[in-house]
């Protein structure tokens, strides 16, 4: 794995968030892959784990949001990568993460860490509501 590579994959990623149905994941995670939304959360594990839990999270691929990133680094098969999510027009939800990825042979990422953050001053929430951030 390096930059480009992984560049392309988290273009990819993005892609597939955008797409109806979710047929595009084979193409970026392996069959056993584990994905894991917060660091001590329980990861999905498998394909079709990891589909349910793709559908429940997102609004739909009309969704409003834009991501920008920033790969911190890439060693062997690992990557990690700065994420910052807007949701919305106007924006009611802003998340900045890190991702830790680790990808297999076929560059197919086999495990997936996701560290998610938002503004200190939501406590988790979207301003105005009693609804969490995620």
């Amino acid at each position: 794995m390096d930059r480009y590579q992984l560049r392309r994959w988290i273009d990819a990623y993005e892609r597939a968030w955008r797409t109806p149905g979710t047929d595009a994941l084979e193409q970026l995670f392996s069959a056993r892959a584990t994905y894991q939304t917060a660091p001590f959360e329980r990861p999905h594990e498998g394909l079709a784990a990891i589909a349910r839990m793709w559908e429940a999270e997102r609004e739909g691929p009309d969704e409003v949001f834009a991501m920008d990133s920033e790969i911190v680094a890439v060693e062997g098969e690992l990557g990690v990568v700065r994420v910052e999510v807007r949701y919305g027009d106007p924006v009611t939800q802003t998340y900045r993460d890190l991702w830790i990825v680790a990808f297999d042979g076929e560059r197919r990422c086999r495990s997936f860490e996701e560290w998610p953050f938002w503004p200190p001053s939501s406590d988790g929430r979207i301003a105005g509501t009693r609804e969490t951030l995620g």
